[in-house]
């Protein structure tokens, strides 16, 4: 009778996950959509989908918790009947670090999406899963994603970890946030009619702020951002979340708040950082990172801060390679130094993962609002949008609404309309809404993501691929031969960074001889005179880096017979060896 019954209990057990595995699968499609922007929820059921659809290729892993204790998940994508996970280059891909930058998420997805629906099928997809590992983190900051699409919100609003901060110095924390008084989902802007304001309406479009000029006559004010004073300090969202700014409590060049907002009080005082940082330095393979943002249409590369030391030469002709092909891939983004171009971070993630881990990295900015277009015209100049939404660029306004109105239909903008304020009376409410501004319609989701992820498949096709060759042997004397080892790396990313290498951050790569007695052995420097440049110590071992699109030369001078093995190991790319009878 027991044996019947643990029959079906076993049977039952079964088909329960099965039937679970089945929901999920059901519940999330695969391959993934992308004309919609996942929640926090549904970016987890992607992910756990993806591994159900994948198994042989994928695995799904907590990596750690937030503040509010959501899960942090990764994806992990490797093909174990071509290597280990570990032996094989690492390649990294997280996004939406900030709040509100969701379709950065949306770009990490669809990067996993398209290696595992396209493995088997492309070539260049398979070489790429075949000879790297993934470590992909779609959602960084699970709190703010989850915030932002939940809650009312502007496009601004909601960048923070939820690390409550007492910004006013009144006792209480996070106490004055934005309101949604009209309960649409957004935050946006409130304006009053007031005789002698310092606006008015623009005359094509009343829906456009214009602010006036000397000698001009105003009739509107604005107000900011809808909200109403919840701690009746007689002030309005002067206490929102946080903030501690999650892409500036990394571990290197940090700085307190008093140099930069949103510092936090010391590195990592963010615990879904802190487990971020942990799980990228369990896989030392890692060599190179991608972080996505929103918003600009850049890739920006460090330095952060200009009192950074300056790259090695080395490093910054590999940034070169993927940086502009990265501008070929995506047109109109720009490939940039972080402080230089644009403006200096403290404690920034991918100064931090260069200069502890050895990695190279670039922050994608994702979208450029300019290519919302209805018009004629050519593309308008980069940085047109200065003093957009402050009635300061109200020609380009009229062109975004046109936008609006014509290809999203109304679904960008929030048309005026009255509501009671208790302080300020008779208001009205409108604006353009979250989804705006940053990020683009769902309708022009599908080539943005493409062509960022296709950068990091670019990148991917980089990594190290050293392989060896014993091209030459001679005697040299009574049982004493001189044998030549060449190793070739046939991509643009070194083996190792040069940043990694100075500051000795792991072992550098090894070159090592064994099965016989190695008398001697270095660099070679002409083979033709049998220069070497000797290495002084346990000659049968190597130290050396292979860097992009070249080779190295070593020589060692054995003494004996037999068979001999010469292997190359490195932490970043993966190991060969040979072995050859002497």
């Amino acid at each position: 009778m027991k044996k019947y019954i643990s029959k079906y209990i076993f049977l039952y057990l079964l088909l329960s996950a099965f039937f679970v595995g089945n929901a999920i699968a059901q519940k999330t499609q695969i391959p993934l959509r992308f004309d919609k922007y996942y929640t926090y929820g549904e970016v987890v059921e992607a992910v756990k989908a993806l591994n159900l659809a994948y198994p042989d290729l994928t695995k799904a892993v907590v990596v750690g918790k937030s503040e509010e204790n959501r899960e942090i998940w990764a994806l992990e994508i490797n093909n174990p009947k071509t290597g280990k996970a570990e032996e094989k280059p690492g390649v990294y891909v997280d996004a939406n670090i900030h709040g509100n930058e969701i379709q950065a998420g949306e770009v990490a997805l669809y990067f996993a999406d398209y290696l595992l629906k396209n493995y088997g099928k492309l070539k260049d997809v398979t070489d790429v899963v075949d000879r790297n590992a993934y470590y992909i983190i779609p959602v960084v900051n699970v709190d703010g994603r989850y915030h932002f699409m939940t809650d009312g919100n502007s496009m601004n609003s909601n960048r923070s970890l939820r690390i409550s901060r007492d910004d006013d110095k009144d006792g209480l924390f996070d106490e004055d946030m934005y309101d949604d008084l009209n309960g649409d989902g957004n935050i946006t802007q409130m304006r009053k009619k007031v005789e002698g304001g310092n606006y008015r309406l623009d005359a094509e479009d009343q829906r456009i702020m214009v602010r006036i000029k000397d000698g001009e006559k105003g009739n509107y004010v604005l107000l900011g951002q809808e909200g109403i004073d919840n701690d009746n300090d007689g002030k309005i969202n002067e206490d929102t979340e946080g903030f501690v700014d999650p892409n500036r409590n990394w571990g290197s060049n940090w700085q307190p708040n008093y140099v930069q907002r949103g510092a936090g009080d010391f590195p990592f005082s963010a615990v879904g950082l802190k487990s971020i940082a942990d799980y990228i330095g369990k896989h030392e393979n890692i060599i190179i990172i991608y972080a996505f943002h929103n918003n600009g249409g850049m890739y920006l590369r460090g330095p952060s801060t200009k009192e950074g030391e300056p790259l090695n030469a080395a490093d910054i002709a590999v940034y070169d390679v993927l940086g502009k092909n990265a501008e070929k891939i995506v047109p109109g983004y720009r490939y940039l130094v972080s402080w230089k171009d644009l403006y200096a971070t403290y404690g920034d993630f991918t100064d931090f993962t260069y200069d502890a881990f050895g990695a190279y990295g670039f922050v994608g900015e994702l979208f450029q609002r300019e290519t919302e277009t209805y018009t004629k015209e050519a593309k308008k100049e980069q940085g047109e949008e200065s003093g957009f939404g402050r009635g300061e660029n109200y020609p380009r306004e009229r062109e975004l609404l046109d936008f609006n109105d014509h290809l999203a239909h109304g679904s960008l903008f929030a048309d005026w309309k009255p509501f009671k304020h208790p302080v300020y009376g008779d208001i009205e409410i409108g604006g353009w809404v979250k989804y705006s501004s940053r990020m683009p319609h769902t309708f022009m989701l599908p080539d943005l993501v493409h062509r960022n992820a296709s950068a990091v498949i670019y990148a991917a096709s980089q990594t190290p691929d050293v392989s060896m060759e014993i091209f030459k042997t001679e005697k040299i004397g009574n049982n004493l031969n001189r044998i030549y080892v060449r190793l070739r790396n046939s991509r643009a990313i070194s083996s190792m960074t040069a940043q990694a290498a100075k500051e000795k951050l792991y072992p550098q790569d090894m070159l090592k001889l064994k099965g016989a007695k190695v008398v001697a052995g270095g660099k070679l420097i002409n083979q033709y005179t049998a220069e070497i440049q000797f290495k002084e110590y346990k000659p049968e071992v190597q130290f050396l880096t292979v860097p992009g699109y070249s080779t190295v030369e070593y020589a060692f001078i054995v003494e004996g017979k037999g068979t001999i093995e010469i292997s190359y190991e490195s932490r970043k790319a993966k190991d060969v060896k040979q072995q050859m009878k002497l």
